[in-house]
C-alpha cells in the first residue's frame, strides 16, 4: 500500500495548515486512516484518526479543538486540518491506513504508512 502525505512545511505560530494523505483506491475505502507525528528526539505519537465511514473520530488531547481529520474517498484522500498551531507541534507527521475499518490509536493497528511530511512552527 503506497500512501502519500503531502502539505507540511513552515508556519509562524498560531498559522494554520493543511495536511493531505492520498490512498490507493483499491485497499483504503474501507478503512480507518490515522496521523501520527514524531518531533525531534523523542517517539511517534498518535494524532488524530478517523474511521472508515467518518463516523467515528479520535483525536489525541492535544489536538482536540485545533486538529480536524477528514476524507474524502471519492478522491482517496484524507485530509488533516491544522490550526493554531504551535513551536510544540513541529514534527515530521505521517498517514496510516488502519488494518480496519475503526479509528484506534495504537500504532500496531496501523500496518500501512506513508513518508512523512514536516511541519516546522516558528515562534
Amino acid at each position: 500500500v503506497q500512501l502519500q502525505a503531502s502539505g507540511g512545511g513552515l508556519v509562524q505560530a498560531g498559522g494554520s495548515l493543511t495536511l493531505s494523505c492520498v490512498a490507493p483506491r483499491r485497499t483504503s475505502r474501507n478503512n480507518g486512516m490515522g496521523w501520527f507525528r514524531q518531533a525531534p528526539g523523542k517517539e511517534r505519537e498518535f494524532v488524530a484518526a478517523l474511521s472508515w465511514d467518518s463516523s467515528i473520530t479520535n483525536y489525541a488531547d492535544f489536538a482536540k479543538g485545533r486538529f480536524t481529520v477528514s476524507r474524502n474517498n471519492a478522491k482517496d484522500t484524507v485530509y488533516l486540518q491544522m490550526n493554531s498551531l504551535k513551536p510544540e507541534d513541529t514534527a515530521v507527521y505521517y498517514c496510516a491506513q488502519n488494518r480496519g475499518g475503526g479509528a484506534g490509536s495504537a500504532s500496531p493497528q496501523y500496518p500501512y504508512w506513508g513518508r512523512g511530511t514536516l511541519v516546522t512552527v516558528s515562534s
